[in-house]
């Protein structure tokens, strides 16, 4: 085989049949195997392209070598009347070849006869003409120069066809026996680029070498600014074919500037009236920081405001265009109006693609001027393809000044816009689409005319004042008035349609509108901005079917709460107020019990109230807008409040009463506790009284200063389900007030150090039993309940605040079970006793008899047998102190006496038998244990036959008598 070979430079070998990854690992390729050199864009193989490897290892024409080289224009290798010799070139002109150039019998050569391609791919001198040579025997005509700036390349390659476009104008003119009898122009250009740098060189060229010329052509707005700022400092005229800048409208600044291109802002007012035919009102832009389009945005902006539309987002960039069009995706921009050059477009359009800113939601404007193909030109600076390209440009519209006359009439030159495009054509030999320029080639055409017929008028002038055009020199400012005025005064229809200048120089057109449909441009209309008169012919196609909108319309819907969760809820409320009703009715039925006097009946009346207002703010929590307006919101947002403070002030407040009565009479000092023995039930209802009257000040205070009212909270917009071009923001109604969170603070605060204590006197108080408050007990497992409840509620549904189904369900239920745990731990206890019991009517008998003394006699019994008690502790007590000094005192004896003598067991024992009076024996010592020093149980029970054995229904509840003649066991709860 054959071994792999290096590529040449700046190309590349394109293996058949093997991967990249297999073209590395592989040293040899089989006999018969074929290579193919590639070359990178704008370079083209010299040599030998394909290469086969042959029996002997070796491949074929290796002594040919194989090279990438530049190429060059191939408009140079052809020659309108001439001759072109093209020298060492095979198939297209490659850096190292030139061209020879001669003309035909009856022409001149004007330029170099030869021109070399060089290294950089251009030639190294511009192409040369053949011009005609005046009729034997007749002087020839006077030279007048025309100094011109052709962009054969950059931001705007309208060189491309506007220099043949001149050519033919200079020929057609000069054959004019009628304009300019004795005088002849010619042309002398260079190649600004498009590049006020490069255009600065050859200016200053055109100015200091000699011939002088009479007047100078530039053709982009950047090249123009600069000659037209330079050109008065030598009394030049400049004559623009091709610039469009807002800013060279300014005669101060430019005084001797004209231009067959009308001015950019031309385009505006067309912009703005179909702004307003489609309906859009916001307007977004995107534009290439170069002077003429920053003032010809600028005076969009001026005209849309005067319009009374808006420009949302503006946007600008120097070289890349990914992030302002990022921005643009970002900020949902829909019309979106670009300014930028043909090459910058390319970038911003793949751009475009890739942020997918096209499409039926999208219309963009921008510049007619473009090449009709200038999406599908391969351009190196970006990475998408012609697919891509076209796909992202579908649906735009150009605004594009008049360039053609639409008329089928004959202008100056006797020759029609269409016969003047059909000649061009054959002059360039290639097709337009792929030519620079080639829309602005009528007003370039027209320029040369417009000169031609001020130098004529100038001439007639100028003789009246006994002067010549050749007389012209950089000092001359007369001559160059002249020019001015004539130029200033021209009127003639030109191929490009009526030409006539305005006050600042700049041509009056009419603007023609379009829009790529199916990848061709197709005119929709013509707009004419002197009278305001827009003609349309009603084939615009859109890719949605209508305009698009110019701004995303947001739909605003409400997030309800779920129905099926607020009825379901709203039963348990329902039911639990039934409850709250039934257990209050039992309570007042039943008021005379004794056993129901007991538990202070009206403090739980009080509870059951609470829980009636609680569970009826279950039903104002669950109104929102889909059951009430918005100017009924407010009084919604007051009952939730009101209900829901009342009911926990009445609720818990009563039982954090009861409570606390029982905590601060069993859990204070003997004295204390006797004088707070007796129960005042008015001090009671104070206690509550003083809770609810806080809330209802705090809440009339909130009130007055900052009431409750409708807030709504918006979320993030979400995408429709189905292909419209809207997004839904979703909004939550709130009960809120200007301080919200001051006052929530207060209200918390307050409730929270409540339930709080009360958890604490419900723990202290869990083992005192008194007949005052008999179900002190049902009420503390009642506020533990509660009070956990809202502990976890109350921040819980603050955090879920925008969740309205959680935060119902997490309040409303919290407020149910609340309310239904106090009712059933209150009530159905004391139902259960009266019914299965039947003491309501032994109570009902007994009070019938003995009447309400009764309850009182049982009390005054129930203080004496406790008093008993309290003194037998302390005489226990006492006791308990005397014995174990006794046994102390004993126990020091017996040791004195084991180290007098040897132990004695007889003795030891008749010592046992004398004891103190009114002791018992001592225990023996346990089993298996040891001499003496051993003492008994810890505790010894004395003899205490003073002690009465006192047993009756209260002992019973108090405690436990165990009486056995003489010694008595006391076990107190």
């Amino acid at each position: 085989g054959c071994q792999i070979i290096h590529p040449p430079r700046d190309g590349g070998i394109r293996y058949r049949g093997l991967t990249p990854e297999e073209v590395q690992s592989v040293r040899f390729l089989p006999f018969d195997y074929e290579i193919e050199y590639v070359c990178r864009p704008d370079r083209e193989i010299v040599g030998p392209k394909v290469r086969k490897c042959q029996r002997d290892g070796t491949w074929t024409a290796m002594a040919h070598p194989s090279r990438c080289l530049r190429t060059c224009p191939k408009m140079h290798l052809s020659l309108e009347n001439g001759r072109v010799v093209p020298r060492g070139l095979e198939r297209v002109p490659v850096e190292g070849t030139w061209a020879e150039y001669s003309c035909e019998p009856g022409f001149r050569l004007v330029g170099s006869a030869r021109s070399n391609c060089t290294k950089l791919g251009r030639w190294s001198h511009p192409k040369p003409v053949c011009e005609r040579e005046p009729p034997r025997g007749e002087p020839g005509g006077k030279a007048v120069h025309v100094g011109a700036l052709f962009p054969m390349s950059g931001g705007w390659p309208g060189g491309q066809a506007c220099l043949p476009a001149v050519q033919m104008a200079l020929e057609d003119v000069n054959r004019r026996a009628d304009i300019l009898p004795d005088y002849e122009l010619r042309l002398i250009h260079h190649d600004s680029k498009c590049d006020p740098g490069q255009a600065t060189k050859f200016l200053y060229e055109l100015l200091y070498n000699d011939p002088i010329k009479i007047i100078l052509m530039p053709g982009c707005s950047s090249v123009s600014t600069l000659v037209a700022e330079a050109a008065r400092m030598w009394n030049l005229i400049v004559l623009s074919y091709g610039s469009s800048s807002p800013a060279l409208s300014n005669r101060q600044r430019f005084p001797t500037f004209f231009r067959t291109h009308p001015s950019a802002t031309l385009h505006n007012p067309t912009r703005v009236q179909l702004f307003k035919k489609w309906g859009w009102t916001k307007i977004a832009t995107i534009q290439q920081t170069t002077e003429v389009f920053t003032s010809t945005l600028d005076d969009l902006a001026q005209r849309v405001k005067e319009a009374g539309l808006e420009i949302t987002f503006r946007q600008s960039f120097f070289s890349d265009p990914a992030a302002p069009v990022r921005n643009l995706k970002r900020q949902d921009a829909r019309i979106i109006v670009g300014l930028f050059y043909e090459t910058e477009a390319r970038k911003v359009f793949c751009e475009v693609y890739k942020e997918k800113l096209y499409g039926k939601k999208y219309v963009w404007f921008l510049i007619g001027w473009y090449a009709d193909n200038w999406f599908r030109i391969k351009d190196p600076a970006i990475n998408c393809t012609e697919a891509e390209m076209a796909e992202a440009v579908e649906g735009h519209v150009t605004t594009e000044i008049v360039m053609l006359n639409p008329e089928n009439t004959r202008s100056i030159s006797n020759m029609t816009s269409q016969e003047f495009i059909e000649k061009l054509q054959k002059r360039l030999g290639k097709n337009p689409e792929e030519t620079g320029g080639f829309q602005e080639a009528p007003l370039a055409y027209d320029a040369i005319w417009a000169l031609a017929l001020a130098l004529n008028k100038t001439s007639a002038e100028l003789v009246k004042k006994g002067l010549r055009l050749e007389d012209f020199n950089y000092n001359n400012k007369n001559i160059t008035d002249e020019i001015y005025r004539a130029l200033n005064s021209s009127a003639f229809e030109g191929v490009s349609g009526h030409v006539v200048f305005d006050a600042s120089g700049s041509r009056m057109a009419w603007t023609l509108i379009e829009q790529l449909q199916g990848g061709v441009y197709k005119k929709i209309g013509y707009y004419d901005s002197t009278k305001d008169n827009l003609s349309w012919y009603n084939n615009d196609r859109w890719i949605g079917g209508s305009p698009p909108a110019d701004y995303t319309k947001v739909i605003t819907t409400f997030r309800f709460l779920s129905q099926k969760l607020f009825i379901s809820v709203s039963v348990l409320a329902s039911l639990g107020i039934v409850l709250a009703v039934v257990c209050l009715a039992f309570n007042i039925y039943n008021g005379h019990v004794r056993y129901i006097q007991n538990s202070q009946p009206y403090l739980n009346n009080m509870t059951a109230v609470g829980c009636t207002l609680a569970l009826a703010a279950v039903f104002p929590l669950g109104l929102d807008g889909y059951h009430i307006g918005p100017g009924m919101f407010p009084f919604v947002c007051q009952a939730r409040l009101w209900l829901l403070g009342l009911g926990f002030s009445l609720a818990y407040g009563s039982m954090f009463t009861k409570i606390w009565w029982v905590h601060t009479v069993f859990t204070k000092k003997e004295e204390k506790k006797e004088k707070r023995k007796t129960l005042e039930p008015w001090k009671l209802y104070a206690t509550v009284g003083l809770l609810v009257g806080l809330d209802v000040v705090t809440l009339v205070v909130w009130q007055i200063v900052d009431p409750l009212h409708r807030t709504i909270e918006e979320f993030t917009k979400e995408e429709p389900k189905t292909d419209l071009d809207v997004s839904i923001l979703p909004q939550l109604e709130h009960c809120s007030s200007t301080k919200m969170n001051t006052w929530l603070g207060i209200f918390y605060g307050f409730k929270g150090l409540l339930l709080l204590l009360g958890i604490f006197l419900a723990y202290e108080t869990k083992s005192v039993s008194t007949e005052k408050i008999n179900d002190h007990r049902a009420v503390g497992m009642a506020i533990y309940n509660v009070a956990v409840l809202c502990l976890i509620t109350a921040p819980v549904t603050m955090i879920l605040s925008s969740q309205q189904d959680a935060a119902f369900a997490f309040a409303a239920l919290a407020v149910v079970f609340s309310s239904y745990i106090t009712l059933v731990v209150l009530f159905v206890p004391k139902m259960r006793r009266l019914i299965t019991r039947g003491e309501w009517q032994s109570e009902q008998q007994d009070t019938m008899k003995t009447g309400s003394s009764t309850n009182n006699n049982e009390e005054e019994k129930s203080r004496l047998l406790e008093k008993e008690n309290r003194e037998l502790e302390k005489i226990i007590a006492e006791k308990e102190e005397r014995v174990s000094e006794l046994r102390q005192q004993l126990k020091d004896r017996q040791q004195l006496r084991s180290r007098r003598r040897p132990s004695n067991p007889s003795r030891e024992n008749s010592d046992n038998n004398h004891f103190p009076p009114g002791l018992g024996a001592p225990p023996a010592a346990p089993p298996g244990g040891g001499g003496g020093g051993t003492t008994g149980p810890p505790f010894y029970q004395p003899n205490l036959p003073l002690v009465r054995c006192l047993v009756s229904e209260q002992a019973e509840k108090l405690g436990r008598g165990n009486c056995d003649g003489s010694r008595v066991h006391l076990l107190y709860k």
